[in-house]
């Protein structure tokens, strides 16, 4: 099993990402992502996920049925993953949605199974003003943390969602981590999907009259691996439009080359009662956090942010 995705291995439906529950285990969690013409559209039966339509490049309308009616909200976007958060919109389980392009645009749909409560959940537009946008790490594990779907800032079933932006030559998803077992109040089990766009230092790596990913694009790098008991083993090399999913095990550091900044989206959710994200680092490596404290958090970041 292959859990490193290149960018259109998995083209599905006019979908150039399509990562959906499938034989392999993978259980919790989807992304769909697409590039939109000016005035076209992508339609989802959403049934039993929640969404959270994300803008990558552009300004889109979303809209979406329910029992409680029609809704409708207008994605203000972004140039590039690189410019700065987004707002983005919630569409809960049972609905219908129609996403539709208003230039050439990039858009991900990151999904997730829901049924961890009887609760109903409403559609929702997160203005980008409302996503808190978080410095995590110092030195060369600096990065920049957009959280517009994690819990206390999105009410959700069971998807917990955000952005990562790892300046050129640092490293993120760092000390190696883990998040596959139910241990009240030190761990939740969760699957995680990372897609990833790179950037050139020195030029775009996007088109942004066509809204495209390049052709070719620089490098990033990211380490997954697991234990005797739940063996995984993944080091890719990946480059915009790759997915990288991880069922279970250590994972860590998503490396960005010099020369090439680093964008991931996080999607992630599992089978146990609580919306959490609580994690274990590798003991072999926790030790790093400590020496963060006398190091500052690089000049760089916010890149195109808010703080």
């Amino acid at each position: 099993m292959s859990w490193h995705r290149p960018f259109r291995t998995t083209s599905r439906d006019g979908w150039d990402v399509v990562i959906e529950p499938d034989a392999s285990g993978w259980e919790h969690t989807g992304l769909y992502a697409a590039e939109l013409a000016p005035g076209t559209s992508r339609a989802l039966e959403v049934r039993g996920r929640e969404l959270l339509v994300i803008p990558l490049s552009g300004s889109v309308s979303v809209s979406s049925e329910d029992s409680a009616g029609r809704h409708e909200a207008t994605l203000a976007g972004r140039d590039s993953v690189f410019a700065g958060p987004t707002d983005v919109a919630y569409v809960p389980a049972g609905s219908s949605v129609t996403i539709s392009a208003l230039g050439p645009a990039r858009v991900a749909v990151a999904f997730a199974v829901a049924g961890k409560s009887a609760q109903s959940r409403t559609f929702r537009h997160v203005a980008v003003g409302e996503v808190p946008v978080e410095l995590r790490g110092a030195g060369a594990a600096s990065r920049e943390v957009r959280n517009f779907g994690i819990p206390g800032v999105l009410d959700a079933d069971s998807i917990i969602a955000c952005e990562v932006i790892t300046p050129a030559g640092n490293w993120s998803s760092y000390p190696p981590h883990k998040h596959d077992e139910e241990r009240p109040g030190e761990e939740t089990q969760l699957e995680e999907i990372y897609y990833f766009e790179v950037r050139s230092t020195e030029r775009s790596e996007l088109d942004r009259t066509s809204g495209e990913l390049p052709a070719e694009g620089g490098p990033g790098y990211v380490r997954v691996y697991g234990t005797d008991e739940r063996p995984i083993d993944v080091l890719a090399e990946v480059r915009s439009g790759d997915v990288v999913l991880v069922p279970h095990g250590w994972h860590g550091p998503a490396m960005a080359a010099p020369g090439y900044d680093l964008y991931y989206l996080n999607v992630m959710a599992g089978p146990g009662p609580e919306r959490a994200w609580r994690i274990c680092d590798d003991p072999a490596h926790a030790w790093v956090r400590d020496t963060w404290a006398d190091q500052a958090i690089d000049p760089r970041l916010p890149i195109g942010g808010q703080r």
